[in-house]
């Protein structure tokens, strides 16, 4: 990362991300009761559930494992010194990643310094914490789970707001299957206790900012670009993402949708093209966004992990993409678009979801010039 106007834009350790106790030294109490009469127990250090069978506490939580944000993954990000605009967004692996590149998981981070200027910071952090004028006086800390989460909402449509905890007010963040699923009843992860909410709604501490930037569109337009390219010309890999809409976007210059690629000449050179387009095609096989952006966050739900499969009529042929809420919810039973008839997938789950962008990048792969990568991203599953 190259550093910003006044060296100001050093990694900082944020205040929530480190402290005296052992990275893995859980601090667990008992929060109060489980349905069943049990007790249950809570983890204030990784704020996450610590019951254990039987209504006992555990010997860790469940997020015990997880490794504390650090400082060299958080960025300080002063807003006022980029006159030319930052923008963030949450950040996955790519849904087809055939590079050797590591994985990317976080806050994806642009900032320049003029309008006119290259990209100043370009870069993945697992925390940012942006200062500025229009902010709270100390700024304001954006973790990557609030990042990922974010866009997973967002891609399916969702309005956030922000929540406090009623009792020690925190903000409150909806994960995995809340965060798809309007609700009043919340469970806290500062301190472990239910509360409810004034409406019926999903929560995200980013949207205690999101709005500060008045007089800046927040609507993406569709990209103009488009991308026709064969694999073999690009023996570094290739990387594909789903455009999402930004965290905070402070540019004048609209955000742009589409589809997402990077492309690798080599694996140590910069990627060329790393730019969205409105229109993929790679080795003769087009790409299609709505696909590629409901992958995209259907990959960030843990609660549906391998759910999502490939699955056409077996009337007529007509490959199934489950849209709105079937998108991330599983059924047993199937529409076909085409001729209405009623179907069940072929899984070894009873109950699945379809994307046709599953088999499309199969057939991808078998152009490529290395097996894509499978990253595991780790997120912990939330349901009710």
């Amino acid at each position: 990362m190259t550093s910003g106007p006044g060296d100001k834009q050093n990694l900082f350790a944020a205040q929530d991300g480190e402290s005296s106790r052992s990275s893995n030294a859980c601090y667990i109490i008992a929060v109060g009761k489980r349905r069943d009469g049990g007790t249950r127990y809570w983890c204030l250090a990784h704020k996450a559930d610590a019951t254990a069978k039987y209504g006992r506490p555990a010997a860790g939580c469940r997020a015990s494992h997880i490794p504390p944000i650090k400082s060299k993954d958080t960025l300080l990000l002063d807003v006022d010194q980029y006159m030319g605009g930052i923008a963030l967004w949450g950040a996955v692996p790519p849904i087809y990643d055939t590079t050797q590149q590591p994985l990317d998981r976080g806050i994806h981070v642009h900032a320049r310094s003029m309008a006119v200027s290259a990209k100043t910071i370009d870069r993945t952090f697992r925390a940012v914490r942006l200062i500025g004028s229009q902010l709270p006086k100390g700024g304001v800390v954006i973790s990557e789970l609030d990042a990922i989460y974010y866009m997973v909402s967002s891609v399916f449509g969702y309005e956030l707001k922000h929540i406090a905890c009623s009792y020690c007010g925190d903000s409150h963040l909806d994960k995995d299957w809340f965060s798809v699923h309007p609700h009043r009843r919340h469970l806290c992860a500062g301190c472990g206790k239910h509360f409810r909410g004034s409406d019926t709604a999903i929560g995200n501490p980013i949207c205690r900012i999101r709005d500060a930037w008045s007089g800046i569109s927040r609507k993406p337009r569709p990209a103009k670009k488009k991308l026709d390219i064969r694999q073999a010309d690009y023996p570094g890999g290739i990387q594909i993402w789903g455009s999402n809409p930004a965290i905070i976007w402070t540019r004048r210059q609209r955000e742009e949708e589409g589809i997402h690629v990077h492309a690798f000449r080599r694996n140590d050179s910069k990627a060329m093209p790393d730019d969205t387009f409105s229109l993929v095609t790679i080795d003769g096989v087009r790409l299609d966004p709505l696909m590629v952006r409901t992958l995209m966050a259907q990959s960030a739900l843990p609660h549906i992990e391998s759910r999502v499969v490939a699955m056409s009529c077996p009337a007529c042929g007509q490959p199934k993409l489950s849209i709105g809420a079937h998108a991330f919810t599983p059924a047993a039973r199937h529409d076909c678009a085409r001729c209405g008839r009623q179907f069940r997938g072929s899984s070894r789950f009873h109950k699945t979801i379809g994307n046709p962008l599953i088999a499309i990048l199969d057939r991808l792969a078998t152009y490529a010039a290395r097996p894509p990568q499978k990253h595991a991203i780790g997120l912990l599953p939330e349901t009710l």
